[in-house]
């Protein structure tokens, strides 16, 4: 058991090291600066599709509407991550964390941007009539049978990471949080949340999409107006805490207080790896939410896509470590979900960390919802739709263990796993950029 964990210790920082990370910058740069920069330009057409994709059109084809698409890939990613993940990267990397994580942020809309419009493009109907896609039908049916390969190693990957990553990661994290804060048994919330995950799930991308859309909004604003409230008042602190940021991310910062300290490259390191363990980008996972979508276009439906991105970081994510910075606790020593609890607590003392518990719950259960159809859709894709049953009862029948387990080794497997989706995923973006660029600028010429 030493000598496997030793091993897949050693994978992972093969994996989250400086070349992965660079790759995945690298890529995400390179196909910003190939479509001009319009994911960037084309953020409010965005906001304005994804307002108008709240109903199916009805020349439309796909299972659930845009919007609903939308909410469940921010079901998926808006999780621990914004919230234990971005105190992590602060706690490891300094305040300048904060900067490369916006950085990731934004060079990740092009990278899913380009994940939803070759999802939506290459998607097919399975033989129950439903249409799926993602990386590993882009793969198939944009570069042909000779990368079919590659699309099963994401497909594998994918299947496997999702019930660490999108399962007992979360509902582990749900329970101690609820342990913590209100006594109450693992046991019990493993059990309650397997009992309401089968209920959601059991029903497919529809009953997963009409609870995605009606749970997420809500649950983001809620969490934003909490930070908001933190935000104003230590509004004093805000301009000294930009300063830090933008400081750090180019010096060292020296210990202080309980904080340890942190050279430029780990500010860089923890900001990325974090940024993308949060939103997601490269990992190609909202091309396959988004590819149940009603659309006639791939190209409105990667506008939409793209938005996951900003969502999740450069709102979700700045939040939460604004928050972090201003109150100052950021050198209190505590790090992942005890350091965001702590900057609430010091605003809202009595409340501050109930209302944490409270969103890392929720935020942690969507996930659980949209990590489902991620991996349903890999093993779909694997095995062909006889494996989609067993897998759901597989999924939520691993809940209550997630809940009650020492999942130290299941974490670092489901991170390398996590990481080694992205690789299938960045070369089939890579090759079949041209591809992306030529639908974008035929859109653009008709509207």
């Amino acid at each position: 058991m030493e000598f496997l964990n030793n091993l897949v210790n050693s994978v992972n920082g093969l994996v989250w090291g400086p070349p992965m990370l660079v790759l995945i910058l690298g890529t995400g740069l390179f196909l910003m600066i190939f479509l001009k920069f319009m994911p960037l330009t084309r953020i409010p057409t965005g906001f304005a599709l994804m307002w108008g994709g709240r109903t199916k059109g009805d020349e439309a084809t796909g299972e659930i509407s845009p919007f609903q698409a939308l909410m469940t890939s921010l079901a998926a990613t808006v999780g621990t991550g914004n919230i234990a993940g971005v105190a992590t990267a602060i706690f490891l990397g300094g305040p300048g964390a904060l900067f490369w994580m916006w950085c990731t942020a934004l060079v990740g809309m092009a990278t899913k941007y380009c994940e939803v419009v070759l999802a939506v493009h290459y998607r097919e109907k399975d033989d129950r009539g439903e249409h799926v896609g993602g990386p590993m039908y882009a793969i198939k049916n944009g570069l042909g049978k000779k990368w079919v390969w590659l699309g099963t190693a994401f497909a594998i990957f994918g299947g496997l990471a999702g019930f660490g990553i999108g399962n007992m990661v979360q509902v582990n994290s749900m329970a101690h949080a609820l342990e913590t804060t209100f006594s109450v048994p693992l046991w019990a919330t493993g059990l309650v949340t397997m009992v309401i995950v089968g209920l959601v799930i059991l029903g497919g991308i529809r009953r997963i999409g009409v609870v995605a859309a009606s749970l997420v909004p809500f649950m983001c604003l809620a969490y934003l107006i909490a930070a908001a409230v933190v935000l104003v008042v230590n509004v004093s602190a805000i301009p000294a805490a930009f300063d830090l940021i933008f400081t750090h991310a180019f010096t060292p910062i020296a210990a202080t207080g309980g904080f340890a300290g942190a050279a430029v490259m780990a500010a860089i390191r923890f900001g990325v790896a974090r940024g993308i363990f949060s939103n997601e980008a490269g990992l190609g996972t909202a091309g396959i939410a988004q590819a149940a979508g009603t659309t006639t276009s791939s190209v409105r439906s990667g506008m939409i896509g793209m938005l996951g991105t900003f969502i999740d970081t450069i709102i979700v994510c700045s939040m939460t470590g604004l928050a972090i910075i201003c109150t100052g606790v950021w050198t209190s020593g505590e790090s992942g979900a005890a350091l965001s609890a702590a900057a609430f607590e010091s605003a809202m003392p009595g409340i501050g960390g109930i209302i944490l518990t409270i969103a890392l719950v929720v935020f942690a259960f969507t996930t659980i919802l949209g990590w489902s159809y991620f991996g349903e859709k890999c093993w779909e894709f694997l095995v062909g739709t006889r494996a989609i049953w067993p897998f759901r009862v597989i999924w939520v029948l691993a809940v209550p263990f997630g809940a009650i387990a020492q999942l130290d080794f299941a974490w670092l497997l489901a991170d390398t796993l996590n990481g080694l989706m992205a690789i299938p995923n960045l070369i089939s973006l890579l090759l079949l950029s041209p591809v992306v660029v030529k639908l974008t600028k035929e859109y653009f010429a008709r509207s």
